[in-house]
């Protein structure tokens, strides 16, 4: 059985890319906008940013785990980490068609229902409904940016015990909200918030480009292990 390390900068590597495509960061800064509109403090920002994320990270783990469980029970070798390489590179396909055809049907975002419903939560800011909001929109990407996840997921069931499975699944999603961490503590400064919002919105297209690109490129790459 290969060492924990072995998968180690696979496993990074899909996190990272999935990370970059991550729809969180929009409600991030969307939240830490208003709790400054409202006067909140740096420090009650960095509580409510905190409790966003880890309701982001508990969903992604349970996911990840009940969808784990679920496959170490199906006797397929290499066919669920091949599903995943596919499903990845279909979603970078879209990623990137999406930045040169806006109007193409199929998008790799949060639906406009699924901002209504959010909104309410964003405006109360409060510490419970932050943990809620994280949940919320880990419930709603999943569908839309978890290619990288589903592959590594399979690539895990075909190459390791469902426990080493779980410390990589774990390693996975501290990596993939990382980002994110970073995120809130350079945008609780309300003078860089302003400048992290309008850097995100220039480089969007460059960023959704070349995750795409690294998308299909890591799904050939787990096609040919």
């Amino acid at each position: 059985m290969p060492s924990f390390l072995e998968f180690l900068p696979l496993v990074t590597t899909a996190a990272v890319i999935d990370s970059v495509n991550f729809c969180a960061f929009s409600v991030l800064l969307l939240t830490i906008a208003f709790l400054f509109s409202a006067g909140n403090t740096r420090s009650k920002i960095l509580k409510v940013g905190g409790f966003y994320i880890a309701g982001i990270f508990l969903i992604y783990i349970l996911i990840g785990l009940g969808l784990m469980k679920a496959l170490y029970s199906f006797n397929t070798p290499h066919f669920m980490a091949r599903v995943g390489a596919s499903i990845m590179i279909l979603f970078g396909v879209i990623s990137i068609v999406n930045e040169f055809f806006p109007a193409f049907p199929i998008k790799l975002k949060i639906s406009a229902s699924a901002h209504s419903k959010m909104a309410p939560l964003i405006q109360k800011g409060s510490i419970p409904t932050a943990f809620f909001l994280g949940v919320l929109v880990g419930l709603y990407e999943f569908p839309c940016t978890g290619g990288p996840y589903l592959m590594i997921l399979g690539f895990l069931r075909d190459n390791s015990t469902f426990i080493k499975g779980a410390a990589y699944l774990l390693f996975y999603n501290l990596v993939f909200v990382l980002p994110l961490v970073i995120t809130l503590f350079i945008a609780s400064n309300e003078t860089l918030l302003g400048k992290l919002r309008a850097w995100r919105e220039n480089k969007n297209i460059r960023i959704k480009f070349w995750s795409g690109i690294a998308m299909i490129i890591l799904g050939i790459i787990i096609f040919m292990l």
